[in-house]
């Protein structure tokens, strides 16, 4: 039995993380991929639940050894998604979600071609910088190069096979939700999870 992989993309301000989190505490049946970083633990962060921590020699090993599917440094910090821990949960038939960029959702799609990728937009450019401002942690000038670099981001979205437009949030999750159920009865996926009913129904026709 295999599992399905969805990635989930966003430009930052659009609402990913907070639509990821509400999807994974209502579908148990979905396990939120936990990435490598080599940066430090920032206040409240736990080692397995944010992040795995490491140190620079430990990652570079693990990505020489080609145990991520993909990595990237950001800010002189590394990050990786494991490929060894995907690939054992899928062979145990779980469901799989990424929350990573669109460069990441490349190389993942490079050894997983039939992976799920949904896009998340805000409703408008002009919302995404209302939601930057209200944070309250950045200058107007950070903002705008945030906004310059989200609006660098959508041109990508068309590499996605679902989009969701996060203007109403509880409309936002309704969406992901159904896109994941929708998968996960795709005649393939049934097949795969019904093998005893399939069979017979095929055996007989």
């Amino acid at each position: 039995m295999s599992g399905n992989l969805f990635i989930v993309a966003a430009p930052s301000g659009a609402g990913k993380t907070t639509l990821v989190k509400m999807l994974t505490e209502r579908d148990s049946g979905i396990r939120l991929s936990v990435s490598y970083t080599t940066r430090a633990p920032r206040p409240g962060e736990m080692n397995g639940r944010e992040y795995h921590f490491v140190d620079v020699p430990a990652f570079l090993t693990m990505r020489e050894r080609g145990e991520f599917i993909e990595s990237a440094e950001v800010h002189g910090n590394h990050y990786g998604t494991s490929r060894v821990w995907i690939e054992k949960e899928m062979a145990a038939g779980r469901d799989i979600l990424l929350e990573i960029d669109w460069q990441g959702a490349q190389q993942v799609r490079a050894l997983f071609p039939g992976c799920i990728g949904i896009f998340v937009l805000p409703p408008s450019v002009e919302a995404l910088e209302r939601r930057l401002a209200g944070r309250g942690q950045d200058s107007a000038d950070i903002i705008a190069r945030r906004v310059a670099a989200a609006l660098s981001e959508m041109q990508h979205l068309g590499e996605f096979e679902y989009v969701i437009i996060n203007n109403e949030l509880p409309e936002a999750i309704a969406d992901l939700q159904s896109v994941v159920r929708a998968v996960r009865l795709r005649c393939d996926a049934q097949r795969t999870r019904h093998r005893a009913l399939f069979s017979f129904i095929e055996q007989d026709t």
